[in-house]
């Protein structure tokens, strides 16, 4: 028959343990330390969740949006539009290339620090790494649209009306290229602000997509310019250029 009492009990060493932890909670500089580490993975679980959820942030890598935004800007994007917030026209919107917009992705291979600490930066929305494969234009048409360029001076119009487009730099035309389209249903037809600098849906007609940008490819919509601080600002949709267009 085997002995109990030669073995300690497990009442008696639970006591021991907790006795042992107070006293290295005491110490000021593990207190401290372990404090650190329940505030950064507080910080790295909700920025993971409003990262998933709710606002991400992107950096401007060319001036197809200039001087609206300028290369190396930051902004911030909205993802609950499209899919709880409609997507207007006039909204400066992010998207995932629908198919052809870009070119071959970069294959390169990071080494398993740098990989490791872009994934850390961008879980707190200090860098973007993916922001080169996400393109950032004006929505212009909604489903149902009919978009035309150009009238006799020179303006798209919308559903038979002329738009002003007051976020154009004075040098800019609205297109040097005659097109006519209409709108799919749950798509959008989108233009850079730097037109004679912006492949954007005028240049994309011969893809599959006909230049048009479904739904499913909508990241968000980007509301503010958080970074240079210069640079801050809150991006406007200029609802006056579009209140007069009729509904499809």
């Amino acid at each position: 028959m085997t002995d109990l009492g030669q073995f300690p009990s497990p009442t008696r060493k639970a006591p021991r343990r907790r006795s042992k932890w107070r006293r290295f909670r005491k110490n000021i500089f593990v207190s401290f330390f372990i404090d650190l580490l329940v505030i950064a993975g507080t910080a790295l679980v909700l920025s993971l969740l409003i990262k998933t959820f709710l606002i991400r942030s992107f950096f401007i890598p060319s001036g197809s949006m200039l001087e609206t935004l300028q290369i190396d800007d930051r902004i911030i994007v909205n993802q609950l539009v499209p899919d709880l917030v409609p997507l207007e026209r006039g909204d400066v919107v992010v998207f995932k290339d629908p198919g052809g917009w870009l070119g071959a992705a970069d294959e390169t291979q990071l080494d398993p620090i740098t990989a490791a600490s872009d994934w850390l930066l961008s879980a707190f929305g200090i860098t973007a790494p993916d922001s080169s494969q996400h393109l950032v234009k004006r929505v212009i048409g909604v489903g149902g649209d009919r978009v035309i360029c150009c009238d006799a001076d020179g303006k798209i119009t919308i559903n038979g009306v002329a738009i002003t487009e007051r976020y154009l730099g004075a040098d800019k035309n609205p297109s040097d290229i005659d097109f006519d389209v209409t709108v799919p249903a749950n798509s959008f037809w989108v233009m850079g602000d730097n037109r004679d600098g912006s492949a954007d849906s005028r240049f994309h007609t011969d893809l599959p997509s006909k230049g048009f940008v479904s739904k499913e490819f909508v990241v968000g919509r980007a509301f503010m310019v958080s970074w240079p601080f210069s640079n801050f600002t809150w991006l406007d949709n200029y609802p006056d250029v579009f209140n007069n267009i009729p509904k499809p």
